[in-house]
């Protein structure tokens, strides 16, 4: 009776992913009915349960599943060839678990309306508004660095610990719904990760568990860095699984800030976007733009730079293809080149908008 169930839990991954598949297919659906219906309840609940705890209850759940899924592997080696079609059950029902739990508690967000038809923005744009854009943001970017520092050349130090910058960014969101209500965040569950170390030289800033709705940031990356990460992690809370829409509601979370150190990591981070792009561009004005930009703000980016670099190794650009392999599985047909689209989403927010 119970190999029965187990059987039945193991095929239940077939009408679930066929269901996800047709699913996938009505973004409109998704938008009103999981995006803006299902998933609120289910997102709220989980960070209300969780949110208060002052450590991450989703890193001990993935430890946890670590450890116990290298011991069952152990204790059940026999198994896989004396007795492979129930080993193989048994792997299949936890499988068909975890993939149905994944889209229920935050993946069908994948597949919602793309952002810029929310916000009625254009998804192209032109290289000239790209660069008038990036001179917005440069002189922006330039006002705000001379407010915080006394010269130019001196890059800015934030005066709040990591775990100061991780509780002051909901106010960010505070700001940011009273133009976009639909960004209301209810039941802060922001945490500096307990994985860290390795999430560090896996080469991530920070992750949103979708099981418990926890939003994670690696607690070793700069303080510079923290408040767009966290803003970011934040917008994966609010249902926005794709990267480059999370990147661009996290800048402006922390631009809509009240707090000016996260006005300037957020202008800063727009316009780091943007000379990217630029430089893919038009590498001649891209040189241009970047004599520009006050020294200090280019230390600030050298910073964020020089602790990646120190982190290489020999394993990173595997865990990199395998998030990549994961974005395109989940509705990002460019993997990670797709992170590009923010810059579309920038350009038109801010081409018309005045500072």
């Amino acid at each position: 009776m119970f190999k029965n169930k187990k059987r039945i839990v193991a095929l239940a991954i077939i009408p679930a992913f066929i269901t996800v598949k047709i699913l996938a297919q009505f973004p409109d659906f998704i938008e009103n009915y999981y995006s803006n219906g299902i998933y609120p309840l289910l997102s709220q609940t989980l960070r209300y349960s969780l949110g208060w705890l002052p450590f991450s209850f989703g890193d001990f759940v993935y430890a946890f599943a670590i450890i116990y899924s290298i011991r069952w592997l152990v204790i059940n080696r026999k198994r896989m060839l004396r007795d492979f079609r129930n080993w193989s059950t048994d792997v299949f029902a936890a499988v068909s678990i975890i993939y149905i739990a994944f889209h229920l508690f935050w993946a069908m967000n994948y597949y919602r309306l793309p952002l810029h038809q929310n916000l009625n923005l254009d998804a192209e744009y032109t290289t000239e508004s790209l660069i008038a854009v990036a001179e917005k943001l440069i002189t922006k970017s330039n006002t705000i660095h001379l407010e915080l520092v006394s010269h130019d050349s001196i890059k800015v130090e934030f005066p709040y610990t990591k775990n100061e910058v991780i509780d002051k960014t909901p106010l960010g969101y505070a700001a940011l719904q009273k133009n976009f209500p639909h960004l209301e965040y209810k039941g802060k569950s922001i945490k500096k990760s307990l994985l860290s170390w390795p999430l560090t030289y896996m080469g991530f800033s920070g992750y949103l568990n979708p099981l418990t709705n926890e939003a994670h940031v690696n607690g070793l990356i700069p303080v510079f860095k923290i408040a767009t990460t966290a803003s970011h992690e934040v917008a994966h809370e609010l249902g926005y699984a794709a990267e480059n829409e999370a990147n661009f509601i996290g800048c402006l979370a922390a631009t809509s800030h009240e707090d000016i150190y996260f006005n300037y990591s957020g202008y800063t981070f727009g316009l780091r976007h943007c000379l990217h792009e630029i430089y893919r561009r038009n590498p001649e004005e891209y040189d241009r733009l970047i004599t520009t930009i006050n020294t200090g703000i280019i230390k600030n980016y050298q910073e964020v730079r020089e602790f990646w670099e120190s982190k290489r190794n020999p394993i990173e650009p595997l865990f990199q293809s395998t998030y990549n392999g994961f974005l395109i599985a989940n509705n990002q047909t460019d993997g990670m080149k797709s992170y590009s689209y923010v810059v579309a989403l920038l350009v038109n927010y801010f081409e018309n908008k005045t500072f």
